[in-house]
């Protein structure tokens, strides 16, 4: 607009300046009327006939236009004389004040003679331009609590054209809550103002986009449109508010710190401020629920930050309320109800009354030992309990339920302190949760011991063998009872059985320590005399009343070798020869002579042997090493002495050996004699010499003896049952076995004399004594080792069974 202003008002200076020179050739001013934005070359008038020009002088005359203050729009058609349009005119840009004239003035100017003619060209207004709002947009901000009526100006309209092609009237878009207000300046300018109607809530209605139309008055008419927003402003007029009243929420007892419980979300239609919301507990809620939740004020978060355990409460209440952060702040509330879910995570317990720590063994069944009851502070399954015993192995005891959760632990089979003196009973209780948790307790009970078990020996018959010369005071062996039964119910005292052999009691042969029950003999053993002793022994024990036992000790004298062999056949005086006297015809194995020797020892150390120890002539005599019979291994020659000496050695199997010689003196004969089976010798001495006589009395003190013995058998037997026989070992093919008898007096061997007597029964036959086959008495377990051949084979007489009831025997050596 300046860059056009400036040749206007430097073609407004000239004109002035031309004005003033010509002001005298001036003539009339001529008016034309035609509308704006015509076409270029439009046709406005015919200057030369308005003016009274000739056409032709136009050209000569240079006749030129003027435009005074303006842009030449306007052209002279110098041929024709006409005004032309020479572009569009725009009316609001030539005249920018809003008047209903506007005029573009211009002189048309010809020389020779110079002459101005002044012409004014009004143009007309046509409605070529909408209303036009400067502001497309419009923002208004209104409170909610606006009252109705309440007016807002707005920015107005403009149009650039005048007149009845200004703005004529304004629209506004339909609402229930604003309307506009139309008025009319002074200028005839067209105002308008928006009016409040009704009662704004932003809470159901925040923002309103109103449409305003200006609208002018030309044909057809224009229009130009503004938005209005208006956002009503907030107000806290909405307290906060809970989606419900009441919130239910289950939470796991012990669940971590920090679990979130929950967010409350409450809300506030208001905004900004006032719909800022701060969460926080009432005075409702207890200190304990609040030491166990946290409630964040601004999230409205709830966690957990204490230990919950449902066996301390099962729900928690907390009251809640939310405030806005308006000026005047607003609250909503809420409840929340927290139910605590159950977790087993409580070990039942186990409660241990009337406890007794010690019974006796003899405890009857059904006795109570203790009552227990059981627990379990969770809920539901969790709370079952199951009560009971670890089986593990058999226990005496029971179970027995006597009321809800309470049970009697019984005894429920006969004690034994000796099986089992100490019982660890573990009582199991168990829940029903998945998983179930156990928990055990374990009662020590004692077993008291009583007096019930009487001593017990580790056999019932001991063999005890003890070597004969033994010297007084010898150690025999050690008999040791058990007692299982405890303290002085197991103290043991050991004695003997007062019993009597021959007028001679027990004691005195024997003594036991009552302590340690060691078993010492008081004399020394001839096994010649004494064979064997069968006695008893009792233990017992220190109990109230005492309780014993016996057992039964059979004492077996074993022999030594301490006797020599005694050379009884051929017979001869103390240190004398035997001789004998045999044809010199005699035939190749001739008995000349036999050799027999008894040994009172027994066994191996009875076993006689004979050998040669001293001959003239070794090949003409032999003897049997084990029947002693002295042969003849040749016929005799004439060179062969009429007598011959030989020395022979009997000698037992001991260790150390012992033996007895004889010497025998052979003398030949040349006539014929009759010599039977048996051997005769002269009789050189009397037939009963002192030895005969002592075997004569040994045999009647045997004999004796022997009756008495049957006398006493045949009695004990009348007053017993009769006992099973103890089978013997057999006996070894060179020995006889002493062998016991069943009665004590049996214990007193047969005088060595009476096999003497036995041995020789003597005949007086023309003065010559026969030695026959010794009778051995039964039982006397001798071995005869010189038999004459004619009686056959020696043989050992049978041992009589013992009339005692026994066990095998197991030997103690």
């Amino acid at each position: 607009m300046a860059l056009r202003c400036a040749p206007v008002w430097t073609r407004l200076v000239a004109a002035v300046f031309t004005f003033s020179a010509l002001w005298g050739f001036a003539l009339s001013i001529t008016r034309y009327s035609v509308p704006e934005e015509m076409e270029a070359g439009s046709f406005v008038a015919n200057l030369a006939t308005d003016l009274g020009l000739d056409v032709r002088s136009l050209e000569t005359r240079n006749a030129k236009l003027d435009v005074i203050h303006s842009k030449n729009y306007l052209d002279i058609n110098k041929d024709t004389g006409e005004l032309l349009i020479r572009e569009k005119i725009d009316r609001e840009s030539i005249c920018m004040t809003k008047t209903t004239s506007c005029f573009l003035k211009m002189d048309v100017i010809l020389a020779k003679p110079v002459r101005i003619f002044n012409i004014e060209l009004e143009i007309m207004d046509i409605n070529d331009n909408a209303p036009v709002f400067r502001r497309k947009t419009m923002h208004l901000d209104i409170s909610e609590a606006t009252p109705p009526g309440e007016r807002f100006s707005l920015t107005n309209a403009v149009d650039a054209d005048v007149g009845a092609n200004s703005i004529k009237t304004y629209y506004l878009s339909e609402s229930k809550y604003f309307n506009i207000d139309i008025q009319t300046g002074s200028d005839g300018s067209k105002y308008v103002d928006l009016v409040l109607s009704g009662h704004l809530d932003r809470e159901e209605h925040a923002v309103h986009n109103l449409i305003l139309t200006a609208v002018d008055g030309g044909v057809p008419p224009r229009s130009g449109t503004a938005s209005i927003i208006i956002n009503v402003l907030d107000i806290n007029d909405n307290a906060p508010s809970f989606s419900q009243p009441v919130f239910a929420v289950n939470v796991s007892e012990n669940s971590a710190i920090g679990t979130v419980v929950m967010t409350l979300n409450a809300t506030d239609l208001d905004e900004g401020s006032n719909a800022q919301l701060v969460y926080s507990y009432t005075l409702y809620t207890s200190e304990k629920t609040q030491e166990l939740f946290s409630l964040d004020p601004n999230s409205g978060e709830i966690k957990v930050k204490g230990v919950i355990d449902y066996e301390e409460s099962q729900s928690f209440e907390m009251y809640i309320q939310a405030q806005d952060r308006g000026t005047n702040p607003l609250l909503g509330h809420c409840k929340v109800m927290v139910f605590i879910t159950d977790l087993n995570d409580n070990y039942p317990e186990v409660t241990i009354k009337s406890l007794k720590r010690a019974v006796a063994e003899d405890t009857s069944v059904g006795t109570l030992i203790a009552v227990v009851s059981i627990s379990d502070r969770d809920s539901g399954g969790n709370g079952e309990v199951d009560l009971t015993l670890n089986q593990q192995e058999p226990l005496p005891f029971l179970l027995n339920k006597s009321s809800e959760g309470y049970f009697e632990l019984l005894v429920s089979k006969p004690l034994d302190r000796e099986i089992k003196s100490k019982y660890d009973i573990t009582l199991i209780v168990s829940d029903r949760g998945s998983p179930p948790l156990f928990e055990n307790e374990t009662i020590a009970l004692e077993i008291l011991d009583i007096n019930d078990n009487a001593p017990r020996f580790s056999q019932s018959f001991y063999t005890i063998h003890v070597m004969e010369n033994n010297p007084p005071g010898a150690l025999l062996t050690s008999l040791s009872a058990f007692d299982p039964d405890l303290n002085e119910n197991q103290y043991l005292v050991y004695f003997i059985m007062e019993k009597e052999i021959v007028n001679t009691s027990m004691s005195m042969l024997f003594s036991i320590n009552p302590e340690n029950g060691a078993l010492y003999a008081l004399k020394t053993f001839d096994y010649e005399r004494e064979r064997d002793f069968l006695f008893h022994i009792e233990a017992r024990d220190s109990g109230v009343p005492p309780l014993s036992s016996n057992v039964t000790v059979h004492i077996i004298i074993l022999d030594q070798n301490d006797n020599t062999p005694l050379i009884v056949s051929p017979w001869r005086a103390h240190g004398s020869v035997v001789e004998e006297v045999i044809p010199r015809s005699t035939e190749k194995g001739h008995l000349v002579a036999k050799v027999v020797a008894i040994d009172a020892d027994s066994e191996q150390n009875s076993r006689v042997t004979y050998q040669l120890l001293q001959i003239n002539d070794l090949t003409l005599f032999s003897l049997d090493q084990y029947n002693g019979e002295i042969r003849t291994t040749r016929m005799f020659s004439h060179r062969d002495p009429r007598q011959q000496r030989l020395v022979v050695i009997a000698k037992d199997n001991g260790e150390p050996a012992l033996s007895a010689t004889v010497t025998i003196k052979i003398s030949t004969v040349e006539h014929a004699m009759t010599f039977l089976e048996t051997t005769e010798l002269p009789l050189e001495y009397e037939v009963f010499t002192n030895l005969n006589l002592y075997l004569v009395i040994g045999l009647g003190a045997v004999s004796c003896l022997l009756l008495i013995t049957i006398l006493v058998i045949v009695v004990l037997k009348c007053q017993k049952p009769k006992p099973k026989a103890i089978k013997m070992p057999p006996a070894n093919r060179n020995s006889m076995i002493s062998q016991r008898s069943s009665t004590i007096a049996d214990s007193t061997l047969i005088s060595s004399d009476a096999y003497w007597y036995s041995l020789f029964l003597a005949e007086t036959r023309k003065g010559k004594v026969v030695v026959r086959q010794p009778i051995i008495p039964k039982g006397a377990g001798y071995f005869v080792s010189s038999i004459p051949r004619s009686i056959g084979p020696s043989e050992t007489t049978d041992s009589r069974a013992s009339t005692l009831e026994q066990e095998p025997r197991r030997e103690l050596r």
